[in-house]
């Protein structure tokens, strides 16, 4: 059984192809404590002609710790107004939802545009701050991460950082660093079992944190990774607790941080996303309450 300050969360990918209206009746029938949406889901319900007010009456009786995700988050230049405006559309959904946060993504997160730069190609795909060198990749994401805190505080909001591993500041130090950078309060990380992973970070670093560091996890698997750049389609198309991740290592480090809070069954099993997803779910919340305890 999970203890009263840990929080067992269905994360929208485990029925991904579903409705939010779904999603929120898997998470009540499983018996999940709360629901981490993705804002597509979100989207997708205004867009079909339902008003604000019922999305609001749709989650009212629902715990919403985060909704996701904010993508490239260093973006400059006319990107950088773009990345603004779909900050502040996120942050309206968030307000809408009950939410208390929002995951926010470093970039590029296109993994093709880090291939095509590794072996020196010219990618179609946004790039990012790829070839920078790293004072200057600190300097301008942390600049934006300190804006975008900045204008999630006008909403109440607070930011879940996730680095993205095959991105250039992908470990825990460079998210520790942006964190410590934007010198603000509402700034905070996901650790992500799986970018942890592939980006080198241990289940011995993550003990060594500090716990006020982390806003929630994302308790997921991996197939075996020998190095080079990350490719997530493929390395995560498992189901979670059949990968070569020790689930119980890494779900111990984060604990012996101190940390109590929120644990979400993110999930990328092609397979499983087309099964019963409430069948899938169940499964995913009996793993989760085993490891969290």
């Amino acid at each position: 059984m999970a203890t009263q300050t840990d929080i067992l969360v269905l994360h929208s990918t485990v029925a991904k192809h579903s409705t939010l209206a779904m999603d929120i009746d898997i998470a009540q029938a499983v018996g999940f404590d709360a629901l981490e949406i993705n804002s597509a889901k979100l989207e997708a319900y205004l867009q079909a002609g339902y008003s604000e007010l019922e999305l609001r009456n749709l989650l009212k009786d629902v715990h919403v710790p985060g909704i996701g995700y904010l993508r490239d988050i260093e973006r400059q230049g006319a990107e950088r107004d773009d990345l603004l405006q779909e900050a502040e559309r996120l942050f309206q959904l968030a307000n809408l939802a009950g939410a208390k946060g929002v995951q926010v993504l470093t970039g590029p997160i296109n993994v093709q545009a880090v291939l095509d730069f590794q072996r020196g190609a010219k990618s179609e795909y946004y790039s990012g701050l790829l070839g920078r060198d790293q004072a200057e990749q600190y300097a301008l994401t942390a600049r934006n991460l300190a804006t975008l805190a900045d204008l999630a505080r006008q909403y109440d909001l607070l930011l879940y950082l996730e680095a993205l591993s095959w991105t250039p500041l992908n470990s825990l130090e460079h998210q520790l660093q942006l964190i410590d950078r934007t010198e603000r309060d509402n700034v905070r990380m996901v650790i992500d079992y799986w970018h942890c992973f592939t980006s080198g970070v241990t289940p011995q670093d993550i003990a060594g944190m500090n716990k006020d560091a982390i806003y929630g996890v994302h308790v997921c698997d991996s197939l075996a990774f020998e190095g080079g750049i990350p490719n997530e389609e493929v390395l995560r198309d498992v189901p979670t607790g059949s990968g070569v991740l020790d689930l119980a290592e890494w779900t111990a480090a984060v604990k012996a941080t101190g940390y109590v809070g929120w644990w979400s069954c993110e999930l990328f099993c092609k397979k499983q996303q087309q099964q019963n997803s409430y069948a899938v779910a169940r499964e995913l919340k009996a793993l989760l309450t085993r490891l969290v305890g």
